[in-house]
């Protein structure tokens, strides 16, 4: 049988895709990196991702949202995913596209609490003692859709958004690929 084909979605500086890149060549994770497709013409991704010979599609938002679901519809569907892996894309996929394609996504939060972009503030501002990590299906909801795995973060007294987030993407990195390590056989054989 042949490798499961992963789309990487991604728009920032990419430490989750480095991570997955890194386990893919040194066969920890058995699939095909078919290519990323990243919204930020500057992102640091793109230069990861072309370091490591994975193809790159820059596809920035555009002024008409319904043109920007139908090409990133049809870039994907070229590419004939089995799998698509959200990891920092921040853009909300269309109700269409995560109908048609199997997509995970990862959050820095324990779903269902603190969905949206500011997960890890709103932890704070709650004054939560633990938060964490989740990786789950994307579907037509903001963060709403089936929880695959979750791993719990402390949070340490004197934490900033910004040391708590960097304690969460540790976290996040490691979910991602024991994950994908259990989804992968899966979604090749259609289950």
């Amino acid at each position: 049988m042949s490798q499961p084909r992963v789309l990487l979605l991604a728009s920032g500086s990419g430490t989750l895709v480095q991570t997955i890149i890194d386990e893919v060549a040194g066969a920890n994770l058995d699939c095909e990196l078919v290519g990323l497709v990243c919204d930020q013409e500057q992102a640091q991704v793109i230069e990861r991702a072309r370091v490591a010979g994975i193809a790159v599609d820059v596809l920035a938002m555009k002024a008409d949202r319904n043109q920007w679901n139908m090409e990133i519809f049809q870039l994907a569907d070229r590419k004939a995913p089995d799998l698509i892996v959200s990891a920092g894309f921040m853009r909300i996929l269309s109700a269409e596209f995560v109908e048609h394609f199997k997509v995970i996504n990862t959050h820095p939060a324990l779903l269902p609490k603190y969905p949206g972009a500011h997960a890890v503030r709103d932890a704070l501002a709650a004054g939560e003692v633990t938060t964490g990590t989740t990786v789950h299906w994307v579907d037509a909801g903001v963060d709403t859709g089936e929880i695959i795995a979750q791993q719990v973060v402390e949070i340490a007294v004197g934490d900033t958004e910004a040391s708590l987030h960097e304690r969460i993407k540790i976290a996040e990195r490691l979910l991602i690929v024991e994950a994908l390590r259990e989804l992968l056989p899966r979604v090749k054989a259609g289950r």
